[in-house]
């Protein structure tokens, strides 16, 4: 790299912050109603002053380095507070809201969301909130495509987790531990029941959130993912989940917190297991969270301390 010059300015953050976003100077220039020459001359110059490479550049378009990953996140926190500033003292609008999440599939994290947007003073704002596979939100917060992201642990999967955090440069921070239940049908008959064992399970179907090509034990969503079972379906979104429950009286394991108002089809029921489910957020461990992802937490408290959920830190 050429030798380190002073200064950056907050024109080459908010270039830099949308050409991550983009993967590409060119779409980001396009968004921005700037010049791709520009755009990449500000790319440049901007790993110039900081000294280290922060894009790798190819046909298809950039990625981050690892540094660059880094940088991304403080790049966002001084965006960010900039515009609180400018809010606060120059009277200026509230600026567009940004946050990107990725989460296993929790009706809670779509309450909080839901929860979040209706507080929003902004007149703008990109929220994201991606269910996905274990793997890719470990993924998608290790390359901040997501800010954080939200998934759980227990006795049997914890040390592979832990290290995979601890590889990707991630902290794992509990918020609550829950005790398994079984989501079913409102007409399945083991809904009459207070508490269900394995036993009761064993010709009813189960269904699981399928990890693709990393479709380990230790990534399953459920616990209890290395029992066999006569009946197994694998599915990979929400919706097609709880029909499958309605419409076969199936099951699968979660941890009883789930919404009325968005899934009013589905109950949960206590298992009578000896295990425990420990929810948690991860994010990097050295970059501190922007205000609208503290939010999101906060909010993410309160929809589940509603169910009478104890909460950790």
């Amino acid at each position: 790299m050429a030798k380190r010059s002073s200064g950056i300015t907050l024109q080459h953050l908010t270039y830099y912050i949308e050409v991550a976003a983009e993967g590409s100077i060119s779409a980001a220039a396009d968004l921005l109603y700037v010049a791709q020459p520009t755009m990449s001359a500000a790319m440049k110059d901007l790993e110039s002053r900081v000294g280290r490479t922060l894009l790798l550049r190819s046909a298809r378009g950039v990625t981050l380095t690892t540094d660059g990953v880094e940088f991304l996140g403080y790049a966002r926190q001084v965006v960010e507070q900039v515009a609180l500033l400018e809010q606060r003292y120059l009277g200026r609008p509230p600026s567009r809201r940004l946050l990107g999440v990725s989460t296993q599939h929790y009706s809670f994290a779509v309450d909080a969301l839901v929860r979040m947007v209706k507080a929003t003073s902004a007149a703008e704002y990109e929220f994201s909130l991606r269910e996905t596979r274990t793997w890719d939100i470990i993924e998608d917060v290790r390359t901040l495509r997501s800010e954080l992201g939200i998934l759980y642990r227990n006795d049997f999967n914890r040390n592979v987790i832990d290290k995979l955090l601890r590889d990707s440069g991630l902290a794992f921070h509990p918020l609550f531990v829950a005790e398994p239940h079984i989501f079913i049908s409102r007409k399945n008959p083991l809904a009459a029941r207070e508490r269900v064992t394995l036993a009761d399970l064993a010709d009813v179907p189960r269904l699981t959130f399928d990890q693709g090509a990393n479709n380990s034990f230790y990534f399953a969503e459920e616990i209890l993912s290395t029992l066999s079972s006569p009946r197994d379906i694998r599915v990979s979104d929400r919706a097609t989940i709880f029909n499958l429950m309605i419409g076969l009286d199936g099951y699968t394991i979660s941890t009883g917190i789930i919404s009325d108002d968005l899934d009013p089809e589905i109950v949960a029921i206590p298992l009578d297991i000896d295990e425990r489910i420990e929810i948690g957020w991860i994010g990097h461990s050295a970059i501190p969270l922007t205000e609208q992802a503290q939010r999101y937490l906060a909010e993410l408290r309160t929809v589940v301390s509603g169910f009478g959920v104890e909460l950790l830190g």
